[in-house]
């Protein structure tokens, strides 16, 4: 079969990519390397269709999208502040980008459109886990946009019948996020911190709860969601299931690296919700998931690569 994966170059696009390489699959990978990096396809490159464009160039993707079965749509503005800050970029990006995929992948006529949706469409509904079958209630310009392009891919179901499912990530971490950038993901900041000898930043007391899902396990359940047979026209929740607080996760990467670590506190950021966690009994039922990869396993392994790439030679 033939992917086309947008944002392929990124932290999740990358392992993606990765993965349907060893499974013998053609892939195309598209981005603008505004937040992915070539190096992260190094060892795929000679393997794979790579073309530097945007998704706001519909003709970018319509060319991207040609020959291609499956569509996994990973390009986004991905950070809650930054889409406070500057809501217009992330409106243009992850909802006039989603639509140019969705038209593109529609003229092409390829089998199912698959998109990485989030779970800052929850917003603060109190209730935990979260069900699929709650109403979202987005607290941040991210959060609608993302929802937005659920409801997209939905309506390109019913009015063109292209097939489509939508996987909402939930916190997912793992080797290749990037540390260095203000908006990347909590826990590749703490192990750069600790690495440089710096006291972790948690904005809030530290008690917020997150479902932090390694990337090998999203990986596995978005891939699952291209051909399951009854997942056309679903959402479907992207975690493991259990949550974590932020101190706790600190004092786990204390146990990890053998290190005394003490976080600085900050004041709560605008946007930021408070605990997260994920219901997947659907995800289960119908695309047969189940996370093979615990959290603390996980830990363990992305500090490894942080420590790899990022520690002191």
């Amino acid at each position: 079969m033939r992917y086309l994966v947008t944002g392929g170059a990124g932290f999740i696009g990358s392992n993606m990519v990765d993965e349907l390489v060893r499974r013998g699959h053609s892939v195309v990978v598209l981005d603008d390397l505004s937040a992915g990096k070539e190096a992260n396809l190094a060892a795929v490159r000679d393997k794979i269709d790579f073309r530097l464009g945007s998704i706001t160039d519909l003709a970018a993707v319509a060319k991207a999208c040609v020959g291609v079965d499956y569509v996994i749509h990973l390009a986004a503005r991905t950070s809650v502040p930054r889409s406070v800050k500057d809501p217009i970029e992330s409106n243009e990006v992850n909802i006039d980008g989603t639509l140019n995929v969705l038209v593109a992948a529609r003229d092409a006529k390829v089998r199912r459109f698959v998109y990485a949706a989030s779970s800052a469409a929850y917003g603060e509904t109190p209730a935990l886990p979260k069900v699929e079958s709650m109403a979202p209630a987005p607290i941040s310009p991210y959060g609608l946009t993302k929802y937005v392009g659920e409801l997209y891919a939905q309506v390109f179901g019913r009015v063109y019948g292209l097939e489509n499912a939508c996987v909402r990530y939930f916190n997912v971490f793992g080797p290749r996020q990037d540390p260095t950038s203000q908006y990347s993901g909590v826990l590749s900041r703490f192990m750069l911190a600790i690495l440089e000898g710096q006291n972790p930043v948690i904005y809030g007391d530290g008690e917020q709860s997150r479902d932090f899902t390694y990337v090998e396990n999203i990986v596995d359940e978005t891939l699952r969601a291209c051909e399951a047979k009854d997942a056309s026209g679903r959402v479907f929740n992207g975690g493991t299931g259990e949550r974590i607080t932020l101190n706790q996760v600190l004092q786990q990467l204390g146990t990890i690296t053998g290190k005394k670590i003490a976080a600085k506190y900050e004041p709560a950021r605008n946007g930021d919700i408070r605990d997260s966690q994920a219901d997947i009994s659907l995800a289960r039922t119908v695309l047969g998931y189940e996370p093979k990869v615990q959290f603390a396993e996980g830990l363990q392994r992305t500090w490894a690569w942080y420590k790899s790439n990022y520690g002191t030679p």
